[in-house]
């Protein structure tokens, strides 16, 4: 009996695979398109979450040709530079990014109503 080794069986974690995937939790950076109420009828969609980089007064230009409608880049201590445009523009700021190439599909959450 000596010739055979003999393994000891370790602990087998389930999770250990998912938990080296989540380890870069923070690292899929997500662009949050909302709406917000204003008064009556009045909406305004907020952009935020985009790269550093990126120049957010031509994105904006862009946005406000494209949609006819008024905007503004305001500076946010939490949140950074946070894209507005007048009205409800959810669709149209996803549908804009994607073709511009600037945000994948994937990684478009759009929040409100």
């Amino acid at each position: 009996m000596s010739d055979l080794e003999v393994q000891v069986p370790t602990a087998f974690d389930p999770f250990a695979d998912a938990n080296a995937e989540d380890a870069g939790a923070g690292t899929k950076e997500y662009v949050h398109i909302r709406v917000q109420q204003r008064n009556g009828r009045k909406s305004l969609t907020t952009v935020q979450g985009l790269k550093k980089e990126y120049s957010y007064t031509k994105i904006l230009k862009d946005l406000k040709k494209e949609f006819c409608c008024n905007g503004t880049v305001v500076q946010d201590s939490e949140l950074g530079q946070v894209i507005q445009l007048q009205g409800d523009q959810r669709k149209n700021v996803s549908t804009f990014l994607v073709q511009a190439g600037l945000v994948k599909k994937d990684n478009i959450k759009i929040h409100g109503f």
